[in-house]
């Protein structure tokens, strides 16, 4: 079972690297024969990978898109290009892609080897700040508090208000929140017993995430909406302001006019 499974890894990875295999040249590559190939073709496909046969002349075997998305094979080089490139598009600030890229980098990171993880952590991402944007935050924190967040774990860390004094919380982290060009997170203030939103650049982290805790039911409001209450706080002198249209001025100087010629 072991062979078998090894030998559809190698079939798969021939499959990744050219568009079309014949069954002679797969047999060849992978010692076996063009039956044993058609079987594990065939296993391949019951997985998920959409395998087709090309028949006549310069036909064979191709690696086509499906309506799924199966398991992708990667090889050293092409993980640590990944990750890195993950890495970059999560602390990119770009709407709607950071979450996603910081979702993927976790699952990435999970399973990655340690010689490979050492080799991404190698390559440090600089991000030059342009007019208008928030803090940059370096992509590993990222990692660490998203993966805290999936797995239950609690966090410790020093915390910069915005006075820049530092205090350490210990928190139940619930869920990381991008808003305009910051990253904040959600979680519960175990000393404070209160939901609170905490911003990421902010965040020094302090011992190894945990112990586990159990899943908290989350703030009465989404984690999005709490993250705007708390930002709204930051100042507490507000004034709401009524802009009227020209077509209102034009209304109101009409019915002013009206009624003094009335009088």
């Amino acid at each position: 079972m072991q062979e078998t499974s090894a030998r559809l890894l190698r079939l798969l990875t021939l499959l990744q690297v050219r568009r079309v295999w014949s069954g002679a040249q797969i047999a060849d590559r992978l010692e076996v024969t063009t039956r044993t190939v058609r079987r594990d073709i065939d296993k391949l496909r019951s997985l998920g990978y959409p395998v087709t046969a090309i028949k006549g002349l310069g036909g064979g075997y191709s690696l086509g898109s499906g309506a799924h998305l199966p398991p992708l094979l990667l090889d050293d080089d092409e993980a640590v290009a990944l990750a890195i490139t993950l890495r970059t598009a999560a602390a990119s600030g770009v709407t709607g892609i950071g979450e996603k890229a910081l979702q993927a980098l976790i699952k990435l990171e999970q399973v990655l080897p340690s010689r490979l993880r050492s080799r991404v952590g190698a390559v440090q991402l600089s991000i030059v700040q342009g007019p208008g944007r928030g803090a940059t935050v370096d992509a590993e924190l990222l990692t660490s508090i998203g993966a805290a967040c999936r797995d239950h774990m609690r966090l410790r860390f020093e915390y910069r208000g915005v006075a820049g004094a530092s205090s350490v919380r210990v928190t139940e982290p619930h869920e990381l929140i991008t808003w305009g060009s910051r990253w904040y997170l959600v979680a519960w203030d175990v000393d404070r017993q209160d939901w609170a939103a905490f911003q990421v650049d902010r965040i020094q982290l302090r011992d190894p995430a945990g112990p586990r805790f159990p899943p908290r039911k989350s703030p009465a409001v989404n984690a999005a909406t709490h993250v705007a209450r708390s930002i709204a706080q930051m100042w507490p002198d507000q004034a709401a302001i009524r802009a009227q249209s020209e077509a209102s001025r034009r209304a109101s100087r009409s019915r002013r006019t009206t009624q003094g010629a009335r009088r």
